[in-house]
């Protein structure tokens, strides 16, 4: 029963994320070199994965100490996966998956650092930092918090990835990672606006706390959608192509959610399909993407 709430509490349903983005990094990557090897293909995206379920186990743990997890209403995007409040003596294994996952994930890091040098370096230590001060430090600053999750799914995973594989970060690379830094945040932020009042409660000071719900959801409106107009400008001056644009099929889906989001913030029943859908718009976003770049 334990085991089970161990994998509960890493949120498997939102671990999809992380191999999308590695599968970004891996197709930017082919598009410079055919040529991959494919055990450190499998140990790139397990990496990931690692990395992603260490900072969900972590972040239950910690929330679960504080306090906090027992005063959020949770939805089935935010709130965390209630698996310590519902079996609090699973406590003590969660935080030793978080230790292993990070171990382990270090190891696959160590092994690209020998193979890599100093780029890996400061990709690894930097996505290490982002996992351990997440929850502690970050969530006390309202930018930092707003930008640590995507730099950790933008920057550090795809550009993590083409180094791992061989590869360097180029012009596409890094607008890639834009704008999945921009989608990430973005995802995290509209995720918080339930969980306002326990987290204030708990001293954190992310974004929806500082300037209000009103502000959170014109910023994650200027995130989604400043997204896809970096990803036009892209195609139109040549960066990206041309098939890219796959990707603004969910355009639409993005529209109506920056238009929605402000008339559900004080209504948690009316505010979670909203959620429910951005998560499927973002998620669908990178697989578009991704086959579009394949494609060009």
């Amino acid at each position: 029963m334990l085991d089970a709430m161990v994998l509960r509490a890493s949120r498997p349903n939102f671990l999809v994320l992380a191999p999308l983005c590695v599968a970004l990094g891996i197709v930017l990557t082919w598009r410079q070199m055919a040529a991959l090897d494919g055990v450190h293909l499998a140990l790139v995206l397990v990496g990931a994965l690692l990395a992603h379920a260490a900072v969900n186990l972590l972040n239950e743990y910690q929330d679960f100490r504080s306090g906090l997890d027992l005063a959020t209403t949770r939805t089935p995007f935010s709130g965390g996966s209630g698996a310590l409040p519902d079996r609090p003596e699973a406590a003590p294994k969660v935080l030793v998956a978080a230790l292993m996952t990070m171990a382990t994930m270090s190891a696959i890091g160590l092994y690209f650092l020998w193979l890599r040098g100093l780029p890996m370096l400061l990709l690894g230590v930097g996505g290490l930092v982002l996992i351990i001060s997440y929850t502690q430090w970050i969530t006390r600053s309202p930018w930092l918090c707003l930008l640590a999750p995507g730099l950790g799914f933008g920057p550090v995973m795809i550009w993590g990835t083409q180094v791992a594989l061989g590869a360097q970060p180029d012009a596409s690379s890094i607008l890639v990672a834009v704008m999945v830094m921009l989608w990430g945040s973005e995802l995290l932020l509209i995720n918080q606006l339930p969980d306002v009042a326990a987290d204030r409660q708990a001293g954190r000071r992310h974004l929806s706390i500082v300037l209000g719900l009103k502000v959170a959801a014109a910023v994650v409106a200027v995130l989604s959608l400043g997204s896809y107009l970096l990803l036009g400008a892209a195609m139109i001056v040549g960066v990206l192509p041309a098939a890219s644009g796959l990707a603004m099929f969910t355009l639409p889906a993005a529209l109506w959610v920056a238009w929605r989001l402000p008339h559900a913030l004080d209504d948690n029943s009316k505010l979670s399909p909203v959620l429910g859908v951005n998560v499927a718009t973002l998620l669908t976003t990178l697989v578009l993407l991704g086959v579009g770049l394949w494609q060009g």
